[in-house]
Formats: structure tokens, sequence, C-alpha cells
């Protein structure tokens, strides 16, 4: 198959390429994300060779520095490093925490603290654009041009991270202890990020929400053996604000409501339907009480899954092309019936990843809807 240019990394962090037109077409891809009609001309790009000797092109503010141990460093404009990648690796991690050493006095600078974070400095589209004075405009505009030119779905990414936000600023360990030992300081800190994400929000339902068909929130509640916080943490700090976000949407747009949320949620799945999101992804199947049997049976009624078609930690990068195939067979057969069912593998493609197990999947997806 020929591309009409090199691979593009649309996210830096993740290091993750965005699919050409032709292999969204080859694969029956249903759905886009807004993002993609962003950064289109050939200027907005330059040319990089990634760890495994392959060609790939960045977005061209992004300019990380290769270091004398082989590893990358992304820095601030002011020089502050904020994120790095091992020699050799496939991602980078965040260095920088704007809350390392605790809570500000109020957040008139929030907006500002979270753009030293490495997810906003480094933003994927079509938030890298959101300074330009005509972004919600080139949003409208751009998102109606793909409805005209795709009978595909389309996403749009609001992000509105309440526990991940928390973790971005204070680190991960710090945060988890403040949910216990100081509750209404997160509670403050909380209450100060809703305030910009429903003004963000505000702006996205007026811009696209008679176009898009999805909007998509992010906060990963989950590790492989259950959720970061015991259930009853979670009504009381962040299930009553996710509800508000959900209902906002459902308010002042046409959008369905998505949660991207990593791990073992299986416990807070109740919570997250009661919130009012009605799509939940990545289904991580591969962690503690995640079976898909168990959350078609209990749940499939309530919530649809996007995700969960297949292993990508034990199957996809690991089985044979048969083996990838009989798999998502399987969980297509556990997943698919009565609909509530979205196909996607667990989580990201990554390069370790056969070409022929990608092929493999679509087969075998293309294989099941055709009986």
């Amino acid at each position: 198959m020929g591309f009409k240019h090199p691979t593009r990394v649309y996210d830096v962090i993740q290091q993750l390429a965005q699919p050409d037109d032709e292999v969204l077409d080859q694969f029956n891809i249903d759905i886009v994300d807004n993002g993609r009609a962003f950064n289109t001309e050939d200027s907005d790009w330059y040319d990089v060779q990634l760890a495994d000797g392959s060609k790939a092109q960045y977005p061209s503010p992004f300019r990380p520095e290769q270091q004398s141990d082989g590893s990358w460093i992304a820095s601030a404009t002011d020089g502050t490093p904020l994120a790095k990648m091992p020699a050799g690796g496939t991602f980078f991690d965040q260095l920088y925490f704007p809350y390392l050493d605790g809570y500000p006095s109020d957040y008139q600078n929030l907006s500002a603290d979270i753009g030293k974070a490495m997810w906003a400095a480094f933003a994927i589209s079509p938030w890298d654009h959101i300074n330009e004075k005509s972004f919600w405009t080139d949003l409208r505009e751009k998102t109606l041009t793909l409805r005209q030119s795709s009978d595909r779905a389309i996403m749009m990414g609001a992000g509105c991270n309440l526990f991940e936000w928390g973790t971005f600023l204070r680190r991960l360990d710090n945060f988890l202890m403040d949910l216990v030992t100081q509750p209404a300081e997160v509670e403050r800190f909380l209450d100060a990020l809703m305030e910009l994400h429903l003004s963000v929000l505000e702006k996205i339902c007026r811009s696209v929400g008679d176009i898009a068909d999805l909007v998509r929130f992010g906060d990963d509640l989950g590790m492989d053996n259950g959720p970061f916080m015991a259930p009853e943490v979670y009504r009381k700090l962040f299930k009553p604000r996710h509800r508000q976000l959900c209902e906002y949407v459902k308010k002042n747009s046409q959008m369905h409501t998505y949660l991207h949320s990593c791990g073992s949620i299986y416990k807070l799945i109740p919570d997250l339907i009661e919130a009012g999101f009605e799509v939940v992804n990545p289904v991580q199947t591969n962690c503690r009480d995640m079976e898909p049997e168990r959350l078609k049976r209990q749940f499939g009624k309530d919530i649809t899954f996007w995700g969960g078609g297949c292993d990508t930690r034990h199957v996809l990068n690991r089985a044979t092309p048969a083996q990838v195939k009989k798999h998502v067979l399987e969980r297509m057969e556990i997943l698919s019936p009565g609909g509530g069912f979205v196909f996607t593998t667990v989580h990201n493609i990554l390069p370790e990843v056969p070409p022929e197990n990608v092929v493999a999947v679509f087969e075998a997806v293309k294989e099941f809807n055709d009986r």
C-alpha cells in the first residue's frame, strides 16, 4: 500500500502515528478524531528518525534534544526539561510537576501551571492550536469539512481530566496520598479545575456540539489490580464533577459522552454509568475483574464498551496471525450480541506488533461482520 506522506507522529508523548486516509479505508474504520483536520500541510511537520531507525515526522513545534546517553529531552520555551524518552524508548515520561512541593494558595495561575505539564505543553491536535485567535472558528469549519467529506463518526477530544490532572501537577504518589490526608485541599483544587473545564466545554459545545458525535473525556482511574482509589473516595471527590461534565454536554449538544479510563475499573463502572458516561474505553480486559464475559453480562445493557476487542499485552504483540484472528472472533462473539460494542483493541498498537497481526485483527472483524 502506498502512502501520500511519511508516518506522522501526532501524539508525541505516546509516539502515536496518525493513520492515513488510505489506512482508514483499507480497514473500514468508522470514526475519526477531528484533530486530524489540523496540521495538514507539509510545512507543519519535519523529518525525524525513530528509535528503531525508521523515518517519520514530528509536528514542527516539537523539538526534543538528544542527550549524550541517547535519551531525548523535551523542554519548555524557558528551557525547563518537561519530558524524557530513554535511548531506544517509544514514549516520553513526565519530568516536571508544577505542584510537586504543594498546592498554591490560590488558583489564579492554574491555566498557566497546567501548561507547564508535558500533556498540555505538547498537546495533540487540535489543542496545539488553542492559543490562535481563530481557533474556535477553525475548529468548527474543519469539523464541518470532515462531516461533509466522510460518513465516519467524529470524535471531539475534550480531556477535562480530574484525577489525572492531580497526578500531572502533584505527581501520582503525592496526589494519591492527598486523596486521603488532604481531601479538603483536593476539593479546592478540583473546584478550580472544574471552572476551567466547564469554560472550555462551553466553547466545545457551542463550536462543534451540533456536528461531532462524541466528546471524549479522560481519567485513568484503574491499575492492573483495581481502581486507584476506593469507590467511596471516587463517589465523594470525582463522581459529582463527572456528572456535572456529562450533564452539561447532554444539555448543550448532541454529543455522546465517552470516557477513556485504563485499568481495572470494574468496581467503578456502576458509578460511571450513574455519572452519565455512555461509553467506556479501552476496556482493559487483561486486568483484574475485567473479563469481557463479566462486563457484558453485568453492564452491557447500560453502557457501550469501546474496546476489549484484542488483548494488546499478551496476544496482538506475541501471537501468530491465526491466533490473533481466533482471539478477535472470540471477543466479538462475547461483546457484540445486543449491541453496545464498538470494536477496537484494548490499547495502543505499539512498534513491537508485527504488521501481519494488525491485518489479522481487521480480517477477523470483517469476517465476523460478513456473517
